[in-house]
């Protein structure tokens, strides 16, 4: 059930799901109120009847948005649920998923609905996928869907245990898994997205698959990409 991160923004943790070669992934999604009391939904998880009746007693749902062109499995499920939504897509997702009415596409810098109140960058350069990174100034929070990982000790059993270590994927600090690092064929193109995420007062950072970082938050993202940005 949703969880509240901060001022008019809230998280919620959906069921486990399968991704390529057995990899079992944790589900996250992201709730952010905006001045007018409209929802804006990042990256739904599966929708159940208990999740949408505590959804509904937080705010209206006036938008629907896909992080990148993973994260997408109950997008359509949303939009059924709430046909009046709008829903934004992100580089590439429109060519993947043509059963979904797309309503516009995620820019940078603000989108004219949450100007003020929710900033965009887009990390581009990456040939796994391009990802849009939030900013949800209200919070102070970044919010991030793949770019950076860190799953729990044990989470993987057997030969993904040993992928998962050499993926950086369980490693003490979430990291940019080592195969999106191969994958920045552009890495100019992805110093400029990042150049706008380190611009932003982030203080807490909101991951899919990793822990909630309460604090500290520029420093972090600093680290966790000092690779490519060298810093």
């Amino acid at each position: 059930m949703p969880e509240s991160f901060g001022p008019n923004i809230w998280v919620a943790d959906g069921p486990t799901v399968v991704a390529a070669a057995g990899f079992h992934y944790p589900t996250r999604m992201c709730l952010m109120r905006l001045a007018n009391a409209d929802l804006v939904v990042w990256s739904p998880v599966a929708l159940s009847e208990q999740l949408r009746e505590a959804v509904q007693a937080i705010g209206p749902v006036r938008f629907l948005v896909a992080p990148n062109s993973l994260h997408h499995s109950f997008l359509g499920d949303w939009q059924k649920a709430y046909p009046e939504a709008l829903v934004f897509a992100p580089p590439g997702l429109r060519e993947k998923r043509p059963d979904i009415r797309f309503d516009g596409d995620l820019a940078e810098g603000a989108m004219a609905a949450w100007e003020g109140e929710i900033d965009v960058a887009i990390v581009r350069g990456n040939r796994i996928t391009t990802e849009v990174v939030l900013f949800h100034r209200d919070s102070a929070t970044a919010i991030f869907a793949d770019l950076l990982q860190q799953f729990p000790a044990g989470w993987f059993k057997g030969w993904r245990a040993l992928v998962a270590r050499l993926d950086l994927m369980v490693a003490a600090e979430p990291q940019v898994p080592r195969k999106f690092r191969l994958a920045f064929t552009d890495r100019q193109a992805a110093r400029e997205g990042l150049g706008r995420v380190l611009a932003w007062p982030v203080q807490n950072v909101v991951m899919a698959h990793g822990p909630l970082v309460r604090g500290g938050g520029r420093e972090f993202l600093k680290r966790a990409f000092g690779w490519l940005t060298g810093g």
